[in-house]
């Protein structure tokens, strides 16, 4: 298998028969103790067992014809992993640069995968004396401004949905649009998560928030619970989102399928937008539009720091336009070569700014 988990049931994963036992350990650990999302599981998985078929591989405990792979590590042991150096990181770093055309941003995660391995089988269980990743800065990452739609894009999309259960689908763009939740988050809702002016959710490491519904998100949750009760073969009636088809809980490809469709009919498709987008674009407009705080868009989005959340406060080019001009600068113009309009042209510095700037220049 190339993953963990099990397709037929994404939240229950199969046995880990391929990896050292050590590395499975850590995995339980991770999903039992700390709680991490399987999704995050799956990731941890597949990055060590990557890493250790390339140390296999380079320690030339494999045949040089084996196919990466076939690489047996089920039975690497411990003295195995107190030999891991630096330098066998960063050779493996090189090596998913160079080989795989890993990006910065997939080299990060693996290297955040070994140091928490690492990190478990050094301080947690004390199995190992050293950790080989101490000190190894992670590759540096390109911010960039989230893609979102705008709010004449957003009513668009919600306006031209045409569906065979519009009620259905209607509500899942206006939860995204309006809450912000994750793909997973949406399709792993259940009907008793809805409360009286609140809807629950569960996010990464099974964390729960409580989102407030506005009026928008209150009527399309009502209308569509009401078409929902008319379904002849609900199957999964503790599920919110269910298939008008086999009466189960909807799967997130299927959701996927839902939103692109949408929004091809609203003639926004080929933009890069998509479900994750749609999350975006409702942490974009709060803050846009609604005057939140970094604070509480944190805790909608469900953010472990706030300093995830600020990738959403980028500037409109109004408000640029805007600031540019607002500088007291802004109307000053030269008379000559020399000569500069002062009286009319610039502010009067109040006294308690020029005693301010001395002070700053002191303590500085």
């Amino acid at each position: 298998m190339s993953t963990y988990i099990n397709p037929n049931k994404p939240l229950i994963h199969n046995d880990y028969e391929d990896i050292p036992k050590d590395v499975k350990e850590f995995l339980y650990y991770s999903e039992t103790i700390r709680g991490l999302s399987p999704r995050t599981i799956n990731g941890y998985y597949i990055d060590l067992r990557t890493f250790f078929r390339y140390l296999a591989i380079r320690r030339q405990l494999v045949p040089p014809e084996t196919e990466f792979e076939s690489v047996d590590i089920a039975n690497l042991d411990r003295d195995f992993m107190a030999a891991i150096t630096k330098e066998e990181i960063y050779e493996f770093l090189y090596y998913i640069t160079r080989q795989r055309r890993n990006s910065n941003a997939t080299r990060a995660r693996k290297l955040s995968s070994l140091k928490g391995f690492f990190r478990y089988m050094t301080i947690k269980s004390n199995k190992l004396e050293h950790n080989p990743t101490d000190d190894i800065e992670s590759p540096a990452q390109k911010k960039r401004l989230p893609k979102y739609l705008s709010l004449e894009e957003s009513l668009t999309l919600l306006k031209n949905l045409q569906s065979d259960w519009y009620e259905r689908d209607y509500c899942i763009l206006t939860l995204f649009l309006n809450c912000g939740m994750r793909l997973s988050e949406l399709v792993g809702m259940d009907l008793n998560d809805i409360g009286k002016e609140t809807i629950r959710i569960i996010g990464k490491g099974n964390k729960e928030r409580l989102v407030y519904l506005n009026d928008a998100c209150d009527f399309a949750l009502k209308r569509y619970c009401e078409s929902r009760r008319s379904l002849p073969n609900l199957k999964e009636r503790e599920a919110l989102f269910v298939s008008k088809k086999t009466g189960r809980r909807l799967t997130a490809r299927r959701v996927q399928q839902i939103v692109d469709k949408a929004l091809q009919q609203a003639g926004l498709s080929g933009k890069g937008y998509s479900t994750h987008k749609l999350r975006h674009t409702a942490a974009t407009l709060m803050y846009r539009f609604g005057n939140v705080d970094m604070l509480a868009l944190k805790e909608i989005l469900g953010h472990e720091h706030v300093s995830t959340t600020e990738i959403y406060t980028h500037i409109s080019t109004e408000q640029l336009r805007d600031a540019a001009k607002s500088t007291p600068l802004s109307e000053v113009k030269l008379q000559g070569e020399k000569s500069l309009k002062t009286d009319s042209s610039l502010p009067e510095e109040r006294p308690e700014d020029s005693q301010e700037n001395s002070l700053e220049e002191t303590q500085h």
